[in-house]
């Protein structure tokens, strides 16, 4: 129990001190590049700080536990917009001035056609290599149009002094909250497996909230430092990623219908929190703490249904072992 224990502080600690690197070396990114720091949230952040999702699914892909991967998408997809935007209005409240608006409806489009897929039972490797191209598609047209989301926010002392300085604490913050982030999620599983928590709890709530905790020390940190465009741009991305390049890889490699039991409640509520953000963003100027608790609230109550209710597709005990392997 000691190792599970100091696994989990040391894991904490880590997502604090990456999160906090990774945003100034974004931020010292797009001040370089002359992009905005929302442009920044959606594509440099968004991908780096899904690399555990992609890792977990993939792995589970190639293990031939599809399920695990696709579960993985969903569970992290409502931990990002439930768990993170909660916490971190909690945090610090987020301002919204015309932010992320579009992107947010690209997410509302890729989490239909999610459901769509999860529905129709449709699996092949076209439809992988479509999702694919669609996130290619989908960075080239952020470039283009990058918004009105300006890096003139930006306190100009938080920015590094060059592009290597930005390029390395970028990097470096990463790999500690990769690093992070497998330490916590290794703790927590051998606390859970002490205190004799199902294994399909640990599965459909301990891993994908586990890939999620990069976004959520990135998020943070971003909140506490006033930068609402990464925030916001983060989770939206990640979301994005999520389902068009994790979806797609998944699919390329293990080309199966996606689980059924992710055609009801779970789908629903990732369409309804997509929804909801999207609102949020047309019609709010910032996520309050009020917001935040509810959105926490959301997320506790469904993680609480997953703990009540029994699923025995999920509780096979390789597919657990083979998520849990291409997290440590």
């Amino acid at each position: 129990m000691t190792e599970a224990i100091l696994l989990s502080v040391a894991g904490l600690v880590g997502l604090a001190i990456g999160g906090e690197l990774l945003v100034r070396g974004s931020v010292g990114i797009a001040e370089k590049l002359g992009v905005s720091t929302l442009f920044t949230g959606l594509v440099i952040v968004g991908f780096a700080t899904s690399m555990p999702e992609m890792v977990a699914s993939v792995q589970a892909s190639l293990a031939g536990s599809p399920e695990i991967a696709w579960g993985n998408i969903v569970g992290s997809n409502l931990a990002n917009t439930l768990l993170i935007l909660g916490v971190s209005a909690l945090v610090m409240p987020i301002a919204l001035i015309g932010t992320g608006r579009r992107d947010a409806v690209v997410a509302l489009g890729v989490t239909l056609l999610l459901w769509a897929l999860a529905w129709s039972q449709l699996g092949a490797r076209w439809i992988g290599f479509a999702l694919l191209a669609g996130i290619l598609v989908y960075i080239v047209w952020r470039y283009r149009h990058p918004g009105a989301a300006s890096i003139e926010e930006e306190d100009s002392s938080d920015k590094p002094t060059g592009i290597v300085v930005a390029s390395a604490l970028f990097l470096v913050g990463l790999g500690i909250l990769v690093a992070g982030g497998n330490a916590l999620v290794t703790g927590a599983i051998s606390l859970a497996t002490i205190f004799k928590v199902p294994e399909t709890v640990i599965g459909l709530t301990v891993v994908a909230i586990g890939t999620s905790l990069p976004e959520l020390a990135a998020s943070i940190a971003a909140a506490l430092r006033g930068k609402s465009g990464l925030a916001i741009g983060n989770v939206l991305g990640s979301n994005i990623y999520n389902i068009l390049l994790i979806g797609g890889a998944t699919m390329s490699i293990a080309p199966f219908a996606l689980p059924q039991e992710l055609v009801g409640l779970q789908m629903a509520l990732l369409t309804a929190s997509a929804v909801g953000l999207l609102a949020v963003l047309w019609f709010f100027k910032s996520i309050g703490r009020v917001l935040g608790a509810v959105l926490l609230i959301a997320f506790a109550a469904n993680t609480a249904l997953l703990f009540g209710a029994p699923d025995s597709a999920a509780s096979d005990e390789i597919e657990i072992e083979a998520a849990a392997e291409s997290l440590g």
